[in-house]
């Protein structure tokens, strides 16, 4: 019997449920709902990953960024944020504190001075609520370099902060005029 990894399925159930849902011959409902029976027979059709209920709960229960959520009856799942592809979660409205936080990598900050935070692949920016995370954030990119955003300026202005249920702050960009690089 073949041995399975349990972070190599959660991460693959990331790429489904994040971008690429046809790797496996399921879609997503426009709130980026997957039916959670597809979602197992899809994973396990591949042959490369074990998925059955039990694990994929463990795997949402156990996440350490909370990726996933169930709805009600656990017959639905979704990720609740980070998609490539186009889907509304649903995301609450929420006023932001005065200051939130990106982290980054070096090799990111002569871009992001002149352009400010873009989402590239991703339908949002990503901001943290505190400098830790942010710099745990950054240090996945290499030497971390953290960015003040001047939130609580942005939201006078008009832009539309999120927030999603695992606490990541979202926003669709902030303009360099709105960046403080910190040094660390």
């Amino acid at each position: 019997m073949p041995q399975y990894n349990t972070q190599q399925t959660s991460k693959f159930i990331s790429l489904i449920l994040r971008h690429k849902p046809e790797t496996i011959g399921i879609t997503l409902d426009e709130h980026g709902w997957a039916n959670v029976e597809e979602l197992i027979k899809g994973v396990n059709g591949t042959g490369r990953n074990h998925l059955d209920m039990e694990l994929l709960e463990e795997i949402v229960r156990t996440d350490n960024k909370q990726r996933y959520s169930f709805n009600e009856d656990k017959t639905l799942i979704r990720a609740n944020q980070g998609h490539s592809i186009p889907v509304d979660v649903e995301l609450p409205v929420k006023v932001p504190p005065e200051f939130l936080w990106h982290g980054t990598g070096e090799k990111y900050v002569e871009s992001i001075d002149h352009r400010g935070l873009v989402p590239k692949s991703r339908l949002y920016v990503h901001l943290s609520g505190d400098v830790e995370t942010a710099e745990n954030v950054g240090r996945r990119h290499g030497k971390p370099v953290i960015y003040k955003v001047l939130s609580g300026k942005m939201q006078e202005d008009g832009y539309t902060f999120y927030q999603s249920v695992n606490g990541v702050w979202l926003v669709k960009e902030v303009p360099a005029k709105y960046l403080e690089k910190m040094t660390m």
